[in-house]
This record gives C-alpha cells, structure tokens and sequence, in this order.
C-alpha cells in the first residue's frame, strides 16, 4: 500500500531533501511544507522550536502524510525526541543519517562540519559521533553567508566561492578526511565545496542520506510506489512571496505550484 511522505522545513532549504527524494522515489506521493512566515528556527528558544515543529507535524499528517521527514537541522536535533513520543508515525530526520555515513567513510577519524550558527552552536554532531566512537575529532565551522547567497542565486559567483575558500581553510588546516553539509542549502555549494576541499575529502549530503533512508524503509515496509496514478505532489509555505516561486525554482530545479497554507488548520 502506497504511503505519502510529509516533508517540513523552516523555509525553503528542505526542498534539495524532496529533490534527492523524488530522485529515489519518482512516484510517491508527497507534500511539503515550510514554514516560510517563521523563519529561521534557529535563532529561536528550544521550547519555541519543539513547539512549531509539533505543529508543523500536526498539519502534515491532517494533510495525509504516512512519514514525517524533518528537512530543518534545528527541528531535527532540537524536537526529534519530542515528536517521537507524542506521535506514533515513522519519522525520519537530516542528523542521524549524515553521521552513520560519515562515520562509515572517514578513514582518519577526523571529521568536518558546516553549518548555521545554531546549528553548529548545538554541537548535536559532536555529541552524536562521540557517543558512537569516541575518539573521533571533529571540527565545526559556522557559514552564516552561504545561505543568503544561495537564495540570491550566487552559486557561481566569484564572490562566494571567495567565501565559501575562506570558511572551508581552518578545516583543511585540520585535515579533516569528511566534511558534513549541516544545511540543506549547501548542497546547492556541493560542486565548489568539493573543488576547494579537495578530491581526498568525503562529502556527506544529508539530504542525499536521508532519501536513501526514506527509500530502505519503504521498500522494507512494502509500501514503495510504482505508479503516481495521477497524483500531484503538494508544495504549501506560510507565507507566500513574489521572490518565493523564484527561489524554490532554483532549489527543485523545475517550477512547481505553491499554496499558501491556512494558518487555522496549522496550530
């Protein structure tokens, strides 16, 4: 029996998650939704994170959803616990799949990462990989520019890849062998992270990981689609923008519709 996957995010980030999903999984049936009118979680309380993100689940699985995938790196290792226990659906998240990979490929123990300030600040990775092997180092650099500069569209620019050389230089001065993407805007940066870093560095995309994960679970459940027999994908923000359809364009990679979620059916 087909299942929908629910997909949520701060904003517009966690659509290079649905895209490496629907890479995987062209014809099951999903919907996203990002809280655009509340952007960025990170800056905000771990109660206040916790409650949207429960909120967030709430209007997916009214909307249909049969798994829950948590795109936003805050929500992922701030609420994961939280929305485990209060609901029973299967729920997938960005953190746990990135680090059993790169845990798998570093052959040095000596593992890199990037991210937004909270998220780098939340020193969730460190935690994760050392309970799991302890003698692992790991080195966090925060990139609070890359993020506006993928939304600008400057993924070619001169002056990000001037950026993202100064970012990435105290981790290769560590000669970390791993580097993981702790954003789901970076990807978009895979080509000119992977050229600065170096050929020798692994990267791990999460969103790549968590798409990977989603598919092994349906295909263990017996619940992977074959055919969409006509069925659309749903794509709903809380606040819809003209630069909105713009920028999630460049994240999909196609134009897609978007609505604008009612706000009364979303608490």
């Amino acid at each position: 029996m087909s299942v929908t996957i629910g997909v949520f995010d701060s904003g517009i980030g966690g659509l290079t998650v649905v895209r490496e999903i629907k890479q995987l999984l062209p014809a099951q049936p999903l919907i996203y939704f990002g809280d655009t009118a509340r952007t960025p979680y990170g800056t905000k309380s771990p109660e206040t994170i916790i409650q949207y993100a429960r909120e967030d689940t709430r209007f997916l699985l009214e909307h249909g959803a049969g798994i829950l995938v948590i795109a936003c790196h805050s929500a992922a290792s701030t609420a994961t616990s939280a929305l485990r226990q209060e609901f029973s659906e299967p729920i997938f998240e960005v953190v746990t799949p990135s680090i059993e990979q790169a845990l798998a490929l570093t052959r040095r123990k000596i593992i890199g990462l990037i991210g937004t300030r909270a998220t780098v600040t939340s020193g969730v990775y460190e935690k994760a990989i050392h309970s799991q092997v302890s003698d692992t180092k790991v080195y966090s650099q925060s990139c609070p520019l890359l993020v506006p500069l993928v939304e600008e569209g400057w993924l070619k620019a001169r002056e990000t890849r001037m950026i993202v050389k100064k970012y990435l230089r105290p981790l290769k001065n560590r000669q970390i062998d791993t580097l993981i993407l702790g954003c789901t805007h970076y990807p978009l940066l895979k080509r000119i992270i992977r050229e600065k870093m170096g050929k020798k560095v692994k990267i791990v995309d999460p969103s790549a990981e968590i798409a990977r994960a989603v598919y092994s679970y349906l295909e263990a459940k017996d619940q992977l689609s074959e055919e969409s027999h006509g069925r659309e994908d749903r794509f709903l923000v809380s606040d819809l923008t003209p630069t909105t359809q713009e920028v999630v364009q460049r994240f999909l990679g196609r134009r897609v519709h978007l609505e604008k979620a009612s706000m009364s059916s979303r608490g």
